[in-house]
């Protein structure tokens, strides 16, 4: 067990009052080292070598005066000897180690100073003998106690994965396959943790493989066998005349150890893979990456992707802290000062239960695990008073991870959950250490979380933690929308939404919202919050889930608006995604984290109330209408060609075309879609209403195209298709205006500050990926141009990938249009409407999504687009918007006032149709 701080601290005051003196010569070095280490407590002889012989760039040997291999280089010179010398002359011995012995750490002294490099953080310290007691801390390496701050893209994790990875490889090929080479990794990566971590001792691992086993590796899987027994022996139940070295490995218990594997098989390359992995330092690697780690050791594919789907810590944190962290934070700072009531605090912090309810490998339950032993050593500073004196093991540490509880539908994630929270048990254990100076240590394991195998949408939740005693759900479930789920996924979808009309619209992360809701019927005290798609609260799935939760009693507490699940890792597609605090109690602390782009940090924002739609308005749920909600043009989709591609012309095969049959010509229309009309793509299609039958047929290439229509709907599968059939030369959907019209894109790119849509003539035919609205004027053009429209889009629009998906009936029919605008408010709309096209002609060359690029937008065009917002903002309120939530609040309640009369009239009307 380590010294404690002050005792180091009193053995280094004794170590330089004997040595202060001296005049040390170079002969005197061992004995000066020797009793260096031991004001650590330390034997020098259990770790390091003295006059470690290696080879020199230079071909000569070189002696290094002390080697602790892969920790600690100590170049030891005579008093007043220069020590960059030294430090030079310790890194020439560099080249002649071996990767897995290089340490981290220099160490160069003339007997009355010290320096010491730190080689991975870039560091040095240097002091005078006399101030050791003073520096002690700076050798925690040696003492047991150290501590790490962790990078999630630090480069090791990378070659963790890989390592380990090869490893994995190997023993598959061998045949050494499922549960058992997971289970087996496994532990050979906690056994990994444990040597750079002060479970084991520092290279007790390693060196148990390298001094122990033959370097051919046959007899690897031996010894490992009996190490695994023997960390799940009681030493009061292990054998007498034990290996010695085995023996001094401890017992762990916590049923990681308890399965009896099949012996596995090594050769030479496979041992030199595992003390490859030895080489690493494995405290570098937060428990928090552990799943990801092991999951990408298990896929070769995800191991240079390793940060693609890796939760990172910071985004999980945008979770837990507004659930249940800064609520223990803030009442921390009001009580810490009263030590009554932080004594209580303390008890009731280690009786809260968590479930995460789709936990994969843990993430989120470690990082709130971590964060609740950070608050509990918080508490424990303040009951102390800042002294270094507390007993650790009086005192107690109250929180365990006994507190969690997780479902997983998949074996070895849940396996991998329990020993991560056992993990970061222990590195919260060498905090505290740390920060008292008596060591802490929970081994054997006597408490573990409680993971549970299965499927959470068919398990009863209350079977694994009841309601009663838990106080927050938390995680990140499977998101899967209607098109990706599975047929299981969708049986499980129909078991938990029975009876909900729609509901196979709704994307599978719905079921944990519904199944939570159910649960905490029991208790509307818990607290919940889930990682999302965006798409939830958004478009035709904000009526058909929403309506469904709150009639439960659901109120959101909070909510992270959309924001990018963002990752590093190449060729990895960015997820949008938001965060929804809810419980059935209501607060009056609703916040809203909003975002002014997707990638954007989150600014915090206090409200009444949100809704659905993740705004601070009222809760209402936008139905889909087929008519709109004020008296304006309607809007319709464009006209369906399902043609096969054979009545859709390049412009290479619209001129050959018109070159061999020139009455063509007439029967030829441009073809309009958003692509098409965004970026200035040239598209043509045949447009054969009302063609007599002897003009077609005296055109036969046309017939020929015309005849493949046929053969295609014929051979559909979709019995309206084959019907269509009967009329090849036409559009199965003909929804055509007779006359110019506004064109809107269904479908845009999320970077753009708005949807570029405009006026396009009669002859131009509009495909099914726009929308169009006949009867437009630059009124509605202006309008619906506008940054009210859009911060309505926005929040109301579906999503296609990330982009943009304006649909008629959600969007369109349930926007609120301005009620009380003057005829000169009007005017004034319709002017700055103007002046946009007039700008967007000044660039014939440049194409609107040239135009609509936010990095290409030309100044002149972002100004009308302001004075364009100016006006259509006076024409709604005379209040000042500053930005998109201040509109979309402004707009549903002006929804609220225009709907309420409609919503009443149909109540008539069903009344009246019931008697």
């Amino acid at each position: 067990m380590p010294l404690s701080w002050n005792e180091i601290k009193d053995r280094a005051l004794q170590f330089s009052r004997e040595w202060i003196d001296e005049s040390a010569e170079d002969a005197e070095a061992k004995s000066f080292l020797d009793a260096f280490f031991n004001v650590f407590g330390v034997p020098r002889k259990r770790v390091a070598t003295f006059e470690q012989r290696v080879k020199k760039l230079d071909g000569r040997d070189g002696y290094i005066d002390l080697l602790w291999k892969g920790i600690l280089l100590i170049e030891q010179k005579s008093r007043g000897k220069n020590l960059d010398r030294a430090f030079q002359q310790a890194k020439d011995y560099f080249p002649g180690l071996k990767d897995r012995d290089a340490p981290r750490y220099i160490l160069v002294s003339d007997f009355a100073r010290f320096r010491l490099y730190d080689l991975e953080e870039g560091q040095q310290h240097e002091f005078v003998l006399e101030e050791l007691y003073k520096n002690v801390r700076l050798f925690g390496f040696i003492a047991g106690y150290q501590t790490t701050s962790y990078k999630e893209q630090d480069p090791v994790n990378i070659q963790a994965a890989e390592r380990m990875g090869r490893l994995h490889d190997k023993l598959k090929e061998i045949g050494y396959t499922g549960h058992s080479l997971e289970l087996y990794l496994v532990r050979l990566l906690f056994c990994l943790f444990a040597e750079d971590t002060s479970i084991f001792e520092r290279r007790q691992f390693q060196d148990l493989i390298e001094q122990r086993t033959s370097e051919d590796g046959a007899d690897l899987a031996g010894w490992l066998c009996g190490l695994f027994q023997m960390m799940n022996t009681p030493l009061d139940k292990r054998l007498k005349k034990l290996d010695e070295q085995l023996a001094a490995f401890p017992y762990v218990n916590g049923s990681l150890f308890a399965e009896l594997l099949p012996h596995a098989a090594f050769d030479s390359c496979m041992r030199q893979l595992l003390l490859d992995c030895c080489a690493l330092d494995w405290s570098r690697i937060s428990p928090a990456i552990f799943g990801s780690l092991f999951q990408s050791v298990m896929d070769a594919k995800l191991r240079r992707n390793l940060g693609a789907h890796y939760t990172s810590e910071k985004n999980i944190l945008k979770l837990i802290n507004p659930l249940f962290l800064d609520d223990l934070r803030a009442e921390f700072e009001q009580i810490k000062t009263n030590r009554k009531r932080l004594e209580e605090f303390h008890q009731r912090l280690a009786k809260i239960q968590f479930l995460d309810p789709a936990c994969g490998c843990g993430n989120f339950l470690v990082i709130a695990y971590r964060e609740l032993r950070l608050l509990e050593l918080d508490i424990l500073r303040a009951l102390d008073k800042g002294t270094a004196s507390l007993d650790v093991a009086q005192f107690n540490i109250l929180c365990d991870v006994d507190q969690f509880f997780g479902i997983e539908i998949e074996e070895f994630p849940a396996q991998i959950a329990q020993t991560a929270l056992w993990l970061m048990d222990h590195q919260m254990n060498l905090r505290v250490s740390e920060e008292f100076g008596k060591y802490f240590i929970r081994l054997p394991l006597r408490k573990s979380a409680t993971i549970i195998h299965g499927n959470a949408l068919r398990i009863d939740w209350r079977e694994i933690v009841k309601p009663e005693v838990l106080g927050y759900i938390l995680g990140n479930p499977p998101f899967g929308g209607k098109k990706e789920q599975s047929n299981s996924q969708k049986a499980d979808m129909s078991v938990t939404f029975a009876g909900v009309p729609s509901a196979g619209l709704l994307d599978f992360v719905t079921a944990w919202y519904r199944k939570a809701a159910d649960y905490m019927v029991d208790n509307p005290v818990i607290k919940a919050a889930f990682v999302s798609t965006s798409s939830i609260t958004q478009g035709e799935q904000v009526g058909v889930l929403w309506p469904n939760l709150f009639k439960c009693g659901v109120k959101i507490h909070f909510a992270h608006r959309t924001f990018q699940w963002s990752s590093e890792a190449r060729g990895k597609a960015a997820v949008h995604c938001v965060i929804i605090g809810f419980a059935l109690h209501d607060t009056q602390d609703k916040r809203i984290f909003d975002y002014e782009t997707p990638q954007a940090e989150p600014h915090e924002v206090k409200t009444k109330n949100i809704n659905p739609y993740l705004v601070d308005a009222p809760s209402y749920f936008l139905e889909r209408r087929e008519k709109p909600i004020c008296d304006v043009p309607e809007i319709n989709k464009g006209s369906e060609a399902t043609d096969f591609g054979f009545l859709v012309l390049s412009p290479e095969e619209r001129a050959e075309l018109i070159k061999s049959e020139p009455q063509s010509e007439k029967w030829i229309r441009p073809f309009i879609g958003g692509d098409e009309y965004i970026n200035n793509v040239e598209r043509y299609c045949l447009w054969l209403q009302g063609i007599e039958p002897n003009e077609i047929k005296s055109m036969p290439n046309i017939m020929e195209r015309v005849k493949k229509v046929q053969v295609a709907r014929t051979a559909s599968k979709k019995e309206r298709t084959i019907e269509w059939a009967k009329f090849p030369m036409l559009f199965t959907e003909n929804r055509q205006p007779q006359t110019s019209y506004l064109v809107v894109p269904k479908v845009s790119s999320e970077r753009r500050f708005f949807i570029p849509i405009g006026f396009v003539s009669g002859d131009w035919i509009a495909s099914g990926s726009v929308q169009v609205i006949p009867g437009a004027t630059l009124y509605h053009f202006g309008i619906l141009s506008s940054s009210m429209h859009m911060a309505w889009m926005r929040t109301t629009a579906g999503r296609m990938k990330s982009d943009y998906q304006y649909s008629n009936t959600i969007v369109y029919n349930n926007f609120p249009w301005p009620q009380t605008q003057t005829d000169q408010q009007k005017q004034a709309i319709e002017n700055a409407a103007q002046a946009v096209l007039d700008t967007r002609a000044k660039f014939p060359n440049a194409s609107l999504a040239d135009l609509y690029d936010p990095l290409t937008m030309p100044p002149e065009l972002t100004k009308a687009h302001r004075k364009l917002d100016a006006a259509v903002d006076a024409a709604y309120a005379k209040q000042k918007f500053t930005g998109d939530s201040d509109r979309v609040a402004f707009l549903f309640e002006l929804y609220q006032q225009i709907t309420s009369p409609l919503e009443s009239r149909k109540a008539t009307r069903r009344k009246q149709a019931k008697t």
